[in-house]
């Protein structure tokens, strides 16, 4: 495996110089060789960065986990640190990002909306805990656990998350402990729109017009009724969206 990482690096790089475009290649380690411990927290890193990225991730290093608890703990472990801890430090960072995110936004003067607001703006205050801070796999359950600090990115239902057990609609089964991304409703207590997030909900809906032109009656009849339930969720942010000031 250590052969075949350094050979894919070489071979990029190679590609990278044929076309090009210098930005894409591979910078030398700059603590040795890139060996397959640290190819693997990277790998991990972009796949729980995507929506059901954590199931992924999961199934990527060969175990499944449903919630963040300890009831798959006697199980042996495919790695020495365990996917799990893998997992919840994967998890904790990407919700750390995505709270920086939100009180960067707030901080230059965006709005947002949704049921959960004035939670997520409480919880953005506290963002600076998080800044420069090494998440450790004992640092990351705390998180986890705390669930006013846990604020899920779901780019593909353009909201947030504030995950709130008691008031989630993605679960149609029983609580668990996180939200199931893919299965977002709308009119979750848990939802929360930014500025941003209304103005990809005007994107989405002018290409979905732009396809709908070239799609056959009945498609395009449903690609232009999506189009308007977007623009109507973007409209609805805009007329009640709060900021920093508002809140409090």
């Amino acid at each position: 495996m250590r052969d075949r990482i350094e050979a894919f690096i070489a071979w990029a790089n190679a590609e990278a110089t044929k076309h090009d475009v210098p930005a894409e290649t591979i910078p030398p380690g700059p603590h040795g060789v890139i060996g397959t411990a640290r190819s693997r927290r990277s790998l991990a890193w972009h796949i729980a960065r995507r929506p059901g990225g954590l199931v992924a991730l999961a199934i990527q290093y060969g175990y499944l986990r449903t919630a963040f608890s300890t009831v798959t703990d006697g199980y042996g472990s495919r790695s020495r640190s365990g996917i799990h801890d893998l997992i919840d430090i994967e998890t904790a960072c990407a919700v750390a990002d995505t709270v920086i995110g939100l009180k960067d936004h707030l901080a230059d003067g965006g709005g947002v909306s949704g049921p959960a607001a004035r939670r997520a703006i409480k919880a953005a205050a506290k963002a600076p805990r998080f800044a420069g801070t090494v998440i450790t796999a004992a640092t990351a359950k705390r998180l986890i656990a705390n669930e006013d600090a846990m604020i899920y990115d779901n780019p593909q239902a353009f909201v947030l998350c504030h995950y709130k057990r008691a008031q989630a609609l993605c679960h149609r089964d029983g609580v668990r402990d996180t939200p199931t991304l893919d299965r977002c409703v709308p009119g979750c207590g848990n939802i929360i729109r930014t500025d941003e997030h209304a103005a990809q909900l005007r994107e989405r809906a002018e290409f979905l017009d732009k396809r709908a032109a070239f799609a056959a009656r009945p498609i395009g009849d449903r690609l232009r009724a999506n189009a308007i339930r977007l623009r109507d969720l973007a409209d609805t942010h805009d007329r009640t969206h709060i900021t920093v000031k508002d809140a409090t």
